[in-house]
Formats: C-alpha cells, sequence, structure tokens
C-alpha cells in the first residue's frame, strides 16, 4: 500500500501546503460548477482548479461556502486570463479583485499566469500585480502556466531585478502544465525539481486519447484498475499534482481511487514515452514577444 493518500500535500515556496490531488472545472458550464465541486469534496477532493477564462469561479466559490467544509481545507486556484483582459500590471491587478468577488472567497489560495502571451512588458506587469496581491492578503502562493523555459528564465530576471530594488518580487511556487506520458516535459520537470515549485499536470488522463494503449492497457488489468486511474497514479508517483476533470459523479469518486495500489519504478518508467503530442494548447512554444 503506498504512503500517499488523498490528503497527502506538497509543501509550496509560499510556505503553504497544496494537495497533490487537484479537480478541474475547464469547460464546466457554471450551472453545473457548484454540483460538481460538491461531488468532488464528498469524494475527498480539497483543491478545486478554476481560471477566470472559465466563467466558473462563482459557482467554485458557492461550493465552498456550500460544502460545510473550514476554508482553510480547500484549496482554490484561479488563473489571470490571457491577452488585454489580464495581462499587464492594471488588467491583472483587476482580474485579482474581480475573482474575490466573484468566488465570494476572502482570499485565493493560489493565482497562476494562465500563458505568457502578451510580450515581456505585459507579463512582468501581471507578476508585479500577483506578489502585490500577496503582500496584500488577498492572494496565498503565486505561479504560471503554460511558460517555456524562456519565459521562466526571463521571469527570473525579473524576480532578481525587483528584490534588487527592493520590491519584493515574489515566489514561484506553482508551475502548471499538460504533462502526461505522452507529453512528459522533462526539461520543465528538471527546472521545477531544482526549485521546488510544484508541478502541476493539467490533461493528466490525455482527454481518453490513448485509451487502449498496450503498456496502459496492460496496467489497468494488472492493477483492476481503470486508464485513468492508472495515468493519474503516474502523475503522483512522479511527484506531480494531477488535476484530473469529469462532472460525471462515478467518474469524479472513481479519479480520486488511486491510493489503494502503486505502480512499481519500472512501471513508472515504462509507461513513460520520448513522444511529445501535446493535445490542448501549446503556449510554451510561444515567443518571448508573442
Amino acid at each position: 500500500m503506498s504512503a500517499l493518500s488523498i490528503k497527502s500535500s506538497f509543501k509550496l515556496n509560499s510556505g503553504y501546503e497544496m494537495p497533490l490531488l487537484g479537480f478541474g472545472v475547464y469547460q464546466t458550464p457554471q450551472a453545473e460548477a457548484e454540483r460538481c465541486c460538491l461531488e468532488a469534496f464528498a469524494a475527498g477532493y480539497r483543491h478545486v482548479d478554476s481560471a477566470a477564462a472559465y466563467q466558473n469561479e462563482a459557482a467554485c466559490g458557492a461550493a465552498i461556502r456550500a460544502s460545510g467544509l473550514p476554508r482553510s481545507e480547500i484549496f482554490f486556484t484561479t488563473k489571470v486570463p490571457p491577452g488585454a483582459k489580464g495581462m499587464g500590471y492594471e488588467a491583472a491587478s483587476a482580474v485579482v479583485d474581480e475573482s474575490l468577488r466573484k468566488s465570494g472567497l476572502d482570499y485565493i489560495d493560489l493565482f497562476l499566469v494562465h500563458a505568457p502571451y502578451g510580450g515581456p512588458a505585459a507579463r512582468k506587469g501581471a507578476w508585479r500585480a500577483l506578489f502585490e496581491a500577496v503582500d496584500a492578503g488577498k492572494v496565498r502562493s503565486i505561479g504560471v502556466s503554460n511558460y517555456g523555459l524562456h519565459h521562466l528564465e526571463e521571469l527570473e530576471g525579473y524576480i532578481r531585478e525587483e528584490r534588487d530594488a527592493g520590491r519584493g518580487g515574489g515566489v514561484v511556487s506553482v508551475a502548471q502544465y499538460e504533462v502526461h506520458p505522452w507529453c512528459a516535459r522533462k526539461d520543465v520537470a528538471a527546472w521545477c525539481k531544482a526549485r521546488n515549485v510544484a508541478l502541476e499536470a493539467y490533461c493528466p488522463v490525455v482527454r481518453g486519447a490513448r485509451w487502449g494503449d498496450a503498456t496502459l492497457a496492460a496496467l489497468a488489468a494488472k492493477y483492476g484498475k481503470t486508464q485513468a486511474q492508472v495515468l493519474i497514479r503516474w502523475s503522483l508517483q512522479k511527484g506531480y499534482v494531477p488535476l484530473p476533470k469529469s462532472v460525471t459523479p462515478a467518474r469524479i469518486r472513481e479519479n480520486a481511487g488511486v491510493y489503494d495500489f502503486e505502480l512499481t519504478p519500472e512501471e513508472v518508467d515504462e509507461l513513460e514515452t520520448d513522444e511529445y503530442a501535446p493535445i490542448a494548447w501549446d503556449p510554451t512554444k510561444a515567443s518571448l514577444e508573442d
């Protein structure tokens, strides 16, 4: 039996704990998101991953309040949207306040820059807005999503500039990417590991696109688990934070049922491929000027 449990967490660079299993609400309609989050809480999840662009922050906040769980037990993430709606200092500052208003929460556990689009000035402005929101007590932890290594290096340079100028600069706690055995992002994973940055994996079950893969199917049969459960378990054993998403109650529960089996180290390695086959968007390839 694995030492991992649904209560397992990652100690972030900000000092806060983030549950290792998250519940994604990408493309979950506002009308359904509250029910889905409540289903997830009933199944043991304590981590919800939303975004301003998903347009369901209000429903997620309503679920957190309706759950009866202490606010301190639920980790809520949202994101600054790409483009003029969010990137840049003034726009991102307004997004933080609007996300607090929509969610009805007193603070946001994690705020990410959703994508690097907008150019250097816009990225720097958005980051400044986020670390100032931390200083103001509106946000607890911050990070980025979909940044290529060149964007990450730029960000580290900007943080150094801010610290040298005595303005703090913030600390990167989380980086979120599409990660699964067919898009392992070893370079990003190494960057994160070297800095104790939590690597969150969206599309951890590849939207079902790899069902029937010989290695995956064999592992599912060996352990009497679904192929989705094997993929979620792979993420957890890699040290990542998977964010499976579903609107189906049985599948929400099923995706949390990954703590009664353990892949061997050899099986974890065998499942991972050298393919680079993302199934969602891939802003990591954007240039610094995009």
